[in-house]
């Protein structure tokens, strides 16, 4: 079944220990994309500028991601981030950031995409998040990213999204912050009253936690040697995670669980290239190939 993504799209600059790009494709609905295809069709909702490459446009057509959400507006420019890794398992420091577009009217999903049942928000403001879930008619499943950002300035607008969605998305200082809690169990927990039914919290090398109110379950990282660029590992997980559960009609604790070890996957891959160098290439035999890997190292 068709997956909806709506967030950023937009052109990075990111040096690493191990090299440095310029002017490549980047952007969280662009990462998750790449690894939700692996698994459904994709329908991508976002803004850019005047200014955005017509060899960028193509690059997702070959993809064959469903643009017709994607809006040009006439007058501004697009996104873009620069940003750096002191180590590869560090967190990113921005150098730079344009918001451009991002600092202006969100995306209208357009008539033909309001029917999606799978829905994933990316780590937008609260208000738009809450105006995109108002522009569905029916969904099944809708999941929210979010940023420490919209949790120390939009905290209240925050519960409000978590209240209308069924899963929630937060790395480990996130979860922390969100709920006051330095335990991840309870501060899982803690989030999941405010309304989601489950909540996953990105430990980076460390794994991923899923809280649910019927149990826990914790996957560790897949051990990848090569490791050259994390940024978009957390939208790639998020893709893998999201278009394997719209491939399913129950999407209960043991469905999560497998979407767990499918996030996993994918985001093993990004890492080991810069941008979507590597995530590109591989076709879902490869993340078949890897699952399998990956489930025989878990099995005790």
């Amino acid at each position: 079944m068709s997956l909806l993504v709506t967030g950023s799209i937009g052109i990075d600059n990111v040096r690493t220990p191990f090299g440095e790009v310029k002017d490549v494709y980047g952007g969280s609905a662009v990462y998750f994309s790449f690894a939700a295809r692996l698994f459904t069709p994709v329908r991508f909702v976002g803004v850019v500028g005047e200014d955005f490459p017509a060899d960028f446009r193509a690059f997702l057509e070959r993809a064959d991601i469903d643009l017709s959400g994607m809006e040009v507006r006439k007058g501004s420019k697009t996104f873009r981030w620069s940003g750096q890794y002191a180590t590869p398992t560090a967190d990113a420091e921005t150098t730079e950031v344009e918001l451009n577009v991002l600092a202006e009217a969100g995306p209208k999903i357009p008539p033909q995409f309001r029917d999606s049942k799978y829905v994933f928000l990316a780590a937008t403001h609260p208000e738009l998040q809450q105006d995109l879930v108002r522009q569905l008619t029916d969904p099944c499943l809708v999941v929210a990213d979010t940023r420490d950002l919209w949790i120390k300035t939009q905290h209240e607008g925050l519960l409000k999204t978590l209240g209308m969605v069924t899963g929630a998305i937060l790395n480990d200082a996130e979860a922390k912050l969100l709920a006051e809690e330095s335990n991840l169990a309870l501060a899982g927990r803690k989030i999941l009253e405010y309304g989601p039914r489950f909540v996953v919290i990105k430990k980076g090398e460390h794994g991923v936690m899923l809280v649910t109110r019927e149990g826990l379950a914790v996957l560790p990282a897949y051990p990848t040697t090569e490791v050259k660029d994390p940024t978009g590992a957390g939208d790639s997980f998020a893709g893998g995670l999201m278009g394997y559960l719209a491939t399913q009609d129950d999407c209960g604790l043991a469905a999560l669980k497998k979407a767990l070890a499918y996030g996993t996957i994918c985001a093993s891959f990004t890492i080991e290239d810069f941008s979507l160098r590597k995530l590109e290439k591989i076709t879902p035999a490869d993340v078949a190939g890897r699952l399998k890997e990956y489930t025989e190292m878990l099995s005790l």
